[in-house]
């Protein structure tokens, strides 16, 4: 038998012992992700994301978590450019991820999917027209530490919306905005939906009108089915008074505008008040003097209203706000944004503890930073928090809007909140009361539940100390355990209908 020299033996064992190794060790989890031919032959480009959960599919499909189950789905994304059906694109699982690198996910029982975030606005709503997607896979036990690559299709295309013509009552409207158009550079268009009363047409008067805004998240195919059946249904049982409501849009790729003036959406509020609005009463019969105009709107449409309300107090006859977005930046959903300065943190309060955004059933369910780093992930454009940046902040070099604080720490800029301060309502009637005092009397009123899930009764609550030590008449209603989604339950907007045709006939009688 040959000899083997003792430096050989040493080689063999050593190379053998690497082959082991090289078979034991963890396969760092990717996912590799096909465009299905199926799909055309055109290219594909957008925000790639993998979602991972162990909930069980809702319809066959992932979807972003919120409040108590928001760090039960994982997801990882990508940005993809011209890409050929076909073809392959991995998505690296830990590159920018949420809530953490998704190697990092515990062993259990997984179900996975992708989708294509064309128009990127999956951080305002998931899933919209034109968007590519799949049904979720069982991958069963699953250990993400060690998992490998993990292979998904995109087979399906999110159908285009169905167009249905709107009931007996309700119109479309749909202008382009001179300002608007002017300050972006191409037609601007401004939708809407008209709610006529149901005597409109049997008689020659005019009626009070209600400028309606929804909340984030809304679009203007929500419009008919979300707010106008109820309204002509409200009318037609004479439950609620006649008047016409025009249901406005304030959605955009960036979020809700808001109808606030802003260097980087543009001059929403002048454009609604100076054309939208002119052209509405050239059209309809509508009571065309202040006490004949007012305003509602829930969440961030409900500081719209109120923003509309103090900047143009001698237009509307007034707003009825439920749940608005912060309208005290002493507490911005909890940290001072009004009194920040260096090291002042977004996500962590002086203690250090975490500042908790979500509540549900009473309890607190999500943190701001879990809100916002999720966000981050899933889109740059569209969430909440960049749709108040693109509202509330000055326009960077790059042509976007400065972040009020970093994503990854939570550190605020002072200087970026300093120039938040202009739109604070809270604020702004303190420093302009000897002017607005007398035009918004008996024109605010607020309703927010003391459970709200945003916590924004807080806010509320420091607007409400400000205007009575101004002496206001405001009426703020708080009411007992009602949250953000269940405020109008019991017949809120019924009241709040009386309320506003109380008013305006209160006025046409004099």
């Amino acid at each position: 038998m040959k000899r083997i020299a003792p430096r050989a033996v040493i080689v063999l064992l050593l190379l053998s012992l690497a082959a082991v190794c090289q078979q034991a060790a963890p396969h760092p989890l990717r996912f590799e992700v096909m465009i299905s031919r199926t799909l055309g032959t055109a290219p594909v480009s957008g925000r790639l994301l993998v979602l991972l959960s162990t909930r069980e599919p809702h319809w066959g499909y992932l979807t972003p978590g919120f409040g108590a189950s928001t760090r039960k789905t994982w997801i990882a994304a990508r940005e993809i450019d011209g890409v050929l059906p076909g073809q392959t694109v991995a998505v690296d699982a830990n590159a920018l991820a949420f809530p953490a690198p998704l190697s990092t996910a515990p062993p259990g029982d997984y179900y996975a999917m992708a989708m294509l975030d064309v128009d990127h606005n999956a951080a305002y709503r998931f899933f919209t027209p034109g968007d590519l997607r799949m049904k979720a896979v069982a991958l069963g036990p699953f250990n993400p530490r060690t998992a490998g690559s993990v292979r998904l299709t995109l087979n399906q295309r999110v159908p285009p919306l169905k167009t249905e013509s709107l009931p007996p009552g309700m119109e479309w409207v749909d202008f382009t905005s001179p300002l608007l158009s002017g300050f972006h550079g191409r037609p601007i268009h401004m939708r809407a939906v008209v709610v006529l009363p149901p005597s409109y047409s049997g008689t020659a008067r005019r009626f009070p009108t209600v400028y309606l805004i929804p909340g984030f998240g809304a679009t203007a195919d929500d419009l008919p089915s979300t707010f106008g059946e109820s309204l002509l249904n409200e009318m037609s049982d004479r439950r609620a008074p006649e008047m016409i409501y025009v249901l406005l849009d304030e959605s955009l790729p960036t979020g809700t505008h808001e109808f606030a003036d802003s260097v980087n959406n543009g001059p929403w509020g002048t454009a609604l008040v100076s054309e939208l609005i002119p052209y509405l009463e050239s059209k309809y019969r509508m009571d065309a003097k202040p006490e004949g105009r007012f305003l509602t709107g829930h969440s961030s449409g409900g500081w719209a209203a109120l923003w509309l309300q103090i900047t143009y107090p001698d237009f509307f006859g007034g707003a009825w706000s439920t749940a608005p977005d912060p309208v005290d930046f002493h507490n911005f959903t909890g940290p001072d944004i009004a009194g920040a300065k260096p090291g002042s943190n977004f996500y962590l309060k002086p203690d250090g503890s975490p500042w908790m955004l979500v509540r549900m059933h009473g309890a607190d369910a999500e943190s701001l930073r879990d809100y916002a780093q999720q966000e981050r992930v899933l889109g740059d454009y569209g969430g909440q928090m960049s749709s108040f940046e693109w509202v509330f902040s000055p326009r960077g070099d790059d042509g976007r809007p400065l972040q009020l604080f970093n994503r990854v720490t939570g550190a605020i800029d002072p200087a970026v909140a300093h120039a938040w301060e202009k739109y604070d309502i809270s604020r702004t009637l303190h420093d302009h009361w000897n002017t607005l005092g007398p035009k918004l009397k008996g024109k605010i009123h607020i309703f927010v539940g003391t459970a709200d899930s945003f916590h924004l009764e807080s806010s509320v609550g420091l607007l409400d100390q400000q205007l009575k030590s101004l002496g206001a008449d405001a009426g703020i209603t708080y009411l007992p355990g009602r949250t953000h989604f269940n405020l109008y339950d019991g017949g809120l907007s019924v009241r709040i209908a009386q309320e506003m045709y109380s008013v305006a006939h209160a006025k046409n009688q004099r």
